[in-house]
């Protein structure tokens, strides 16, 4: 898999790939399992409600069976009283899903396979900044005609983090951090030649 190298100031090249990593079928349902998989791991899974059996008070019997006129009532406490416990109460609970190493990786393959196939994946020779500033970021990312964009790096960058920091759809990542719910989020990845070794490495 060969892919171009365009930088804002200078001839585009080309960067070659191991077509193990960038070069596979996009395989829809292990995507989806993964991504779900992520997000439901994310979940704290700490809400929690009383039951009828569990709020405090309604020992006793609100009015006598009979006699009243009014409906029959055991406790104060029922699910259709205010105040009273839940009916189908909400309990904590572990929403993670398993999903191993073999099905991760492979999704992120074919997720950046695809970037790959439909040109959404821009390959620059590095991305530096004078100064952390926003300005000169959107500068640069409108030489290469990008907006809404991922971008992938090698390691923490604080002068980009926080130029970027101000741009609603523009996201900086590691290598490290990448997941698959930030490559879903984004239209177009913008990564470093260094990035994409790392993952290829990674990958492979």
């Amino acid at each position: 898999m060969k892919l171009k190298v365009v930088n804002a100031g200078g001839a585009p090249a080309e960067l070659e790939l191991a077509d193990a990593a960038f070069d596979r079928e996009f395989n829809e349902t292990l995507v989806h399992q993964v991504i779900t998989a992520y997000m439901a791991a994310g979940r704290s899974g700490t809400k929690a409600q009383k039951t009828r059996a569990e709020v405090r008070g309604g020992g006793r019997k609100p009015w006598n069976q009979k006699g009243s006129g009014s409906a029959r009532a055991g406790s104060i406490r029922s699910p259709i009283w205010v105040g009273g416990g839940r009916a189908f109460a909400a309990k904590p609970r572990d929403y993670s899903q398993k999903v191993n190493r073999k099905m991760y990786r492979g999704a992120l393959r074919a997720m950046l396979s695809e970037l790959a196939r439909t040109n959404a994946l821009v390959v620059t020779q590095s991305l530096e900044l004078e100064a952390p500033k926003t300005k000169l970021l959107v500068t640069q990312l409108a030489a290469l005609g990008l907006e809404k964009v991922l971008i992938l790096v090698e390691a923490f960058e604080e002068k980009l983090f926080l130029a970027a920091r101000n741009l609603p759809h523009v996201e900086v990542l590691a290598v490290a951090q990448l997941d698959p719910v930030s490559l879903a989020r984004h239209g177009k990845v913008l990564a470093t030649v260094g990035a994409l070794k790392m993952l290829e490495e990674r990958l492979v």
